[in-house]
């Protein structure tokens, strides 16, 4: 943030709540059957030091309408591909097994998983299995074998390029490879109305396989993006609102940047005060969003307070929305579902301003005028006296 007017400042990034979906198809879920055994242990993945390993929890049995868990003898024939992901529980798991003709029954898993400690230690990732296998045996082997394809995790927040880097250095792909697969967006799946990828490669954890180019990997990151898109309506938005959806993800990347420590109602008023600022371009700051985390972008680093000669010196750049008015072209930082949906659904308020007043836990106040607004940047600066290592 820097002496003109208030802004968020850039708090770093967190982990979306959401499942591991690997590249390619999807898995099926196996049906249901009725019964209502009581069963005391079920397991599920828990993230632990970067791996999803296993936990206890209580519920009924969804498995099984006899006392008695049909088993496959072993040791099974040909070759099936199944794959764990995060966020799988071993109930899961089992339907999937049996769906896949992997297990005789989903309660034949359960009850060979419970039984074996080692269970607990079962990591997200695909495994080649056999049909017609023992349900102790694939508890062995999904505990022990090595998985296939990479698994890749990453949070909300972060450019194209940062997220270009992390691929290249972790999934074998040159990043020259990636640069060529981002210059054909049709190929991506990218909308016809987007700039480039930016704000469409959804982070979150993924595997990938072996034979997965970089078109591959972007291209289900954009799949992941348009999907969430779909379920925060932002073309319902987009008709309630008078943006274009591209517009509103522009806003959600903005809302991401300057309030990442903020949950789902604190982004939607950051999201308020865009709009506001937007729609009443005479009023406020007439129509200047003076988004710090815009001229971050512009520098490709982020710094936790703007100076006057940081702004000035790129006042020709259309991301900077200290001297350019309105939207900046683009995203600029990937968004998460909650300043998605914070910029679909924005807060209702007359927020002209919002300072964050402290740099550690993300506490920002909102303010009307500039009056209340000196008095907010006065608070941050006054912790920035006695916290000069975050500012």
């Amino acid at each position: 943030m820097s002496d003109h007017e208030p802004h968020g400042v850039d708090h770093g990034t967190h982990y979306d709540d959401e499942p591991i979906v690997p590249a390619g198809g999807g898995r099926r879920r196996a049906r249901r059957r009725s019964g209502c055994l009581p069963i005391l242990i079920v397991l599920a993945l828990v993230a632990v030091g970067g791996y999803f390993l296993v936990r206890s929890i209580d519920i009924g049995n969804p498995f099984s309408s006899s006392p008695d868990s049909e088993d496959f003898p072993g040791p099974g024939q040909g070759s099936v591909v199944f794959t764990v992901a995060g966020g799988d529980t071993i109930s899961t798991m089992a339907r999937n097994l049996e769906d896949l003709g992997v297990v005789a029954s989903a309660q034949a898993y359960v009850d060979a998983a419970a039984a074996d400690d080692a269970s607990r230690g079962i990591r997200e990732g695909v495994y080649e299995l056999k049909k017609e296998m023992k349900a102790a045996d694939v508890v062995t082997v999904l505990v022990g074998a090595e998985t296939k394809g990479t698994s890749f995790t990453f949070t909300s927040g972060k450019t194209v390029d940062e997220v270009l880097t992390l691929l290249a250095d972790q999934t074998g792909i040159g990043r020259k490879k990636y640069d060529a697969a981002l210059a054909d967006p049709g190929a991506l799946g990218l909308p016809t109305d987007a700039q480039d990828a930016e704000g469409y490669l959804a982070p979150g954890s993924y595997t990938f396989f072996d034979d997965d180019d970089a078109t591959t990997i972007l291209s289900t990151m954009v799949a992941r993006t348009l999907e969430s898109l779909e379920a925060a309506d932002f073309a319902g938005a987009a008709d309630r609102l008078g943006y274009t959806e591209y517009e509103i993800l522009t806003i959600a990347s903005l809302v991401e940047a300057e309030g990442s420590l903020l949950d789902e109602k604190g982004k939607s008023k950051i999201a308020r005060v865009v709009y506001n600022r937007l729609d009443n371009p005479t009023a406020g700051t007439v129509g200047l969003l003076q988004i710090d985390a815009t001229i971050d972008f512009i520098y490709g680093e982020k710094v936790a307070r703007r100076t006057t000669e940081d702004i000035e010196a790129v006042s020709d750049d259309p991301y900077n929305t200290y001297t350019q008015a309105g939207l900046p072209p683009g995203p600029i930082a990937t968004p998460s579902k909650a300043a998605l949906e914070a910029a679909a659904n924005p807060a209702e308020g007359g927020w002209f301003y919002y300072v964050t007043v402290n740099l550690r836990t993300g506490q920002t106040k909102f303010a009307e005028t500039f009056e209340e607004f000196t008095v907010f940047k006065n608070e941050l600066d006054e912790y920035c006296l006695n916290q000069s290592d975050r500012c």
